[in-house]
């Protein structure tokens, strides 16, 4: 009997200690994480509005959490999550206009996040990834500047995805033998497209932010 008791006192000071630790841990690397996923988003926005001047975090989480599921299901737009809004200012103060992370959760290798920076009037500047974890050689081809490049600079409202060579501007030649990662990508950009026109557009127009 006293030799279980030892062993559970044993066991329950090891999983003590071991807690303590990690929760050591975690308090000592929250913060430079924190700095450094906030570092990395703002070298995002400025990827993809760099004549921007700064980054103003105004929108209410609410508005941000807004149900859209229905909207985008609407537009074939499955799996993609809004997940954060900046507006972009130039030195004056004037909006130029978003930078809008998306989450697509369709990706081959796990989810696959970007930051869209979209106009006033609707031009994609151009994404910057903040997460992707496709196939070496194939699906990680999307941070190649012949994929994404492809939505620099263009003014539409929903890019449409192509195997056989884009013969359009709102046309994106997928990656070959990528699709997946190709359409996960295209997705989180019409999302935010449409977020951008649907729910930012109805604050732009008279709602409050």
């Amino acid at each position: 009997m006293n030799r279980i008791i030892n062993d559970t006192l044993r066991i329950f000071l090891i999983t003590l200690i071991a807690g303590v630790l990690l929760g050591a841990t975690y308090m000592i690397t929250k913060e430079p994480i924190a700095e450094a996923e906030k570092k990395a988003k703002i070298e995002a926005y400025s990827m993809v509005f760099e004549d921007a001047a700064d980054f103003h975090d105004d929108w209410d989480a609410s508005i941000i959490d807004a149900s859209y599921g229905e909207l985008f299901e609407s537009q074939g737009i499955e799996g993609v999550t809004v997940n954060e809004v900046v507006t972009a200012v130039d030195k004056d103060g004037a909006v130029l206009g978003y930078c809008i992370t998306a989450t697509s959760s369709k990706g081959y290798g796990g989810d696959v996040t970007i930051v869209v920076g979209i106009r006033n009037d609707n031009t994609v500047n151009g994404i910057s990834f903040l997460t992707l974890n496709e196939t070496p050689g194939l699906g990680m081809k999307a941070k190649e500047e012949r994929f994404y490049s492809q939505f620099a600079n263009i003014k539409t409202e929903k890019f449409r995805l192509t195997k056989s060579g884009a013969s359009s501007e709102d046309e994106i030649d997928a990656i070959s033998g990528a699709t997946r990662t190709s359409n996960a990508v295209t997705s989180s950009v019409n999302g935010a497209l449409l977020y951008k026109n649907s729910v930012l557009g109805y604050y732009e127009d008279g709602g409050d932010n």
